[in-house]
């Protein structure tokens, strides 16, 4: 693969993002009101069409193609990293090695659909010019469940601990920065339990929700619901649950996702005070949806 840079988002994403990066209107103002609830994007066909079509519209513009990771080939990601509409520049990626005789955590022998690759090299790693988050610089990458739950309310964290150790969760890996341009702050966790079953039992019980998010996270006001905007078919094996806080928001604006990937999930939690960007927020989720997939 080229060390070129390429596309921040992937090619449909291009198609809807405005140029204006801290826009958070929906892109078509006369779609209907009711908002649809978070779909799950783990559909080859639909994904495989919109690459497709994606390419035809960036070849007419002359522009690059941003490659999607559509295998379980321990290969490169792509960087998707440019600046003209707010996007972040991210290190050159690649997926981590398995150990020697694991399975891809999507093969057909990987019934539990384990991710066997250490946890800590499957955390998007921080964007060039980016500030450390202090709170999360455990050794390995690891923090307590304890720091995990500081992103929900108080009200709900004892009855969420006693569940992660009732499903079995082996541990969490997590990094944060901040951006010192805007101020945009960024914290990702994977969690990882015991089975694909275990890691399903927590996140349905407690976090996955239909049209709006089951459980505020840290800063919002009111409530946080399903990103409608959000255009990414997922890496194959996972299905991705992207919010944005309602208006009217308080001070800070809060946007976070859920990835389910077999045996780990994903929390992705950015926030900016006035308004947080779009763009970044997604090329963040898309790139750590690729690494788990």
């Amino acid at each position: 693969m080229s060390d070129r840079p390429t596309t921040a988002l992937s090619p449909a994403e291009e198609s809807v993002a405005p140029a204006d990066a801290n826009a958070d209107a929906s892109p078509d103002a006369n779609a209907p009101a009711p908002t649809p609830a978070p779909r799950r994007r783990g559909t080859a066909l639909r994904a495989a069409l919109r690459w497709t079509a994606a390419v035809v519209v960036f070849g007419a513009l002359g522009s690059t193609v941003a490659y999607a990771v559509t295998d379980l080939d321990r290969t490169d990601v792509p960087t998707l990293a440019t600046e003209s509409d707010g996007r972040w520049t991210y290190p050159r990626l690649a997926k981590p090695p398995l150990p020697a005789g694991a399975p891809a955590p999507f093969a057909p022998a990987n019934t539990g659909q384990i991710h066997y690759a250490d946890l800590e090299r499957l955390l998007l790693p921080a964007p060039e010019g980016s500030s450390p988050d202090p709170s999360l610089a455990g050794k390995d990458s690891r923090v307590p469940v304890s720091r995990f739950l500081q992103e929900y309310g108080e009200s709900v964290r004892p009855t969420m601990a006693a569940d992660l150790g009732d499903n079995g969760l082996r541990h969490i890996a997590a990094r944060g920065w901040t951006m010192p341009d805007d101020g945009t702050s960024t914290r990702v966790y994977l969690l990882r339990f015991h089975s694909m079953a275990t890691a399903q039992n927590f996140f349905g019980t407690h976090l996955q929700g239909a049209t709006d998010a089951s459980q505020k996270v840290t800063d919002v006001e009111k409530l946080s619901s399903g990103d409608k905007t959000f255009p990414y078919g997922g890496a194959a094996g996972t299905e991705s649950y992207v919010y944005d806080e309602v208006a009217p928001r308080g001070p800070v604006h809060v946007r976070h996702a859920y990835i389910s990937a077999g045996d780990t999930l994903a929390l992705i939690v950015q926030s900016r005070k006035g308004s947080a960007p779009r763009v970044p927020f997604h090329q963040t989720v898309i790139l750590q949806n690729q690494l788990l997939g």
